[in-house]
């Protein structure tokens, strides 16, 4: 060790970058802030910003979701790391390598800008481009791997509430795939798989219509669906 030279490298930053997704109002809707500061002022982009030297990629991308957005206590987030960004010119200001987090989180709250955001809003997610940076190429990476792991994780009830009907949760998959479900075969097939979805017994919903009120699921205790719930070649890709 008393060999080594610390300062014979380059020194550069990393940052954690964030890719909040929410179901609402039927569509799919994505965080985004309002840059306070340089670089790429009064652009849109999605929150982040640096790691503190005392603290984790998973630390800070908390710190700075609390800080920008204001949502410091957010009950039912699901956070997972998507990848790495590292390309050498991906911020003029300096080196910067970004670790990446696709989060979901069902009955969002109203957000409000803060630290270094000038502002933080909910955006539909066919509106929410030209972002900042590469953070459109990010976007685009969170939803293509969202709706893969549709197919064969439970992940699509960490866009729910604690307890919603199959038609909600229908909903999550139309959105996120952007394509439309045959209702009859996906509660065939939602139901068929152990430990996807718990019934709540007694419970029902009012769903709008004219029929009789929904029944009232919880996620189950199953963390992967077997067999999985596949998109068919005809159904695409989101654009």
């Amino acid at each position: 060790m008393d060999a080594y030279d610390k300062y014979a490298y380059e020194p550069f930053a990393v940052t954690v970058d964030l890719a909040v997704l929410t179901v609402t109002e039927g569509a799919l809707h994505v965080l985004l802030v309002e840059r306070g500061q340089e670089q790429d002022a009064g652009h849109w982009a999605l929150p982040g910003g640096f790691v503190q030297p005392d603290e984790s990629a998973e630390t800070a991308a908390r710190r700075e979701l609390a800080e920008e957005t204001g949502l410091s206590d957010v009950s039912g987030l699901h956070l997972e790391q998507l990848r790495t960004y590292s390309e050498p010119d991906r911020d003029p200001r300096m080196r910067v390598v970004s670790v990446a987090f696709a989060a979901l989180l069902p009955d969002p709250p109203e957000p409000h800008g803060g630290s270094d955001a000038a502002d933080a809003r909910w955006v539909p997610y066919g509106a929410a481009r030209p972002l900042a940076f590469d953070h459109d190429r990010i976007l685009a990476d969170a939803r293509e791997r969202v709706g893969a792991k549709l197919e064969y994780t439970c992940l699509a009830t960490a866009f729910c509430g604690t307890e919603f009907t199959l038609g909600e949760l229908q909903q999550v998959y139309e959105t996120v795939w952007g394509t439309a479900l045959d209702r009859p075969n996906f509660r065939r097939k939602v139901l068929a798989t152990p430990g996807f979805v718990e019934p709540v017994p007694g419970a029902a919903r009012l769903t709008g219509g004219r029929g009789k009120p929904a029944a009232l699921y919880r996620a189950g205790t199953a963390t992967t669906l077997h067999p999985p719930l596949l998109r068919t070649p005809r159904e695409g890709r989101p654009a």
